[in-house]
């Protein structure tokens, strides 16, 4: 049991330390606050939250990943090298690519409950 709270403590140490280095996990996190206002606001159903919450999470997690290879990377060479600038580029095609992927879920959740309000 020691060591299983020790491991969710390393994991938390990672997590926080994202959030105070990385401008972009800030970026994430904001726009997830967005979200869920939003969603709260519009009253959304749960299907919709479920959805909201894995896309959110997703985004969340794949910032997590992104910053890990950088680090990684950083920590084996500064130097330019190919390889590096493949392992970097592609960590952070997948927080694009899921930040996308959450946008659209977005547009598809709210875009029909904001067309009620406004027309």
């Amino acid at each position: 049991m020691a060591r299983l709270l020790r491991s969710f403590g390393y994991a938390a140490s990672g997590i926080v330390s994202a959030v105070r280095r990385e401008p972009n996990m800030r970026i994430h996190l904001a726009a997830a606050g967005c979200v869920t206002l939003l969603g709260a606001l519009l009253g959304i159903a749960r299907l919709e939250w479920a959805l909201l919450l894995l896309a959110m999470g997703m985004v969340v997690t794949a910032e997590l990943m992104n910053t890990a290879v950088e680090r990684a990377v950083d920590l084996n060479t500064l130097e330019p090298h190919p390889l590096a600038k493949a392992a970097k580029d592609t960590a952070a095609g997948a927080v694009l690519a899921a930040a996308v992927f959450a946008a659209v879920i977005g547009a598809v959740i709210f875009i029909p409950h904001l067309w009620r309000l406004i027309t």
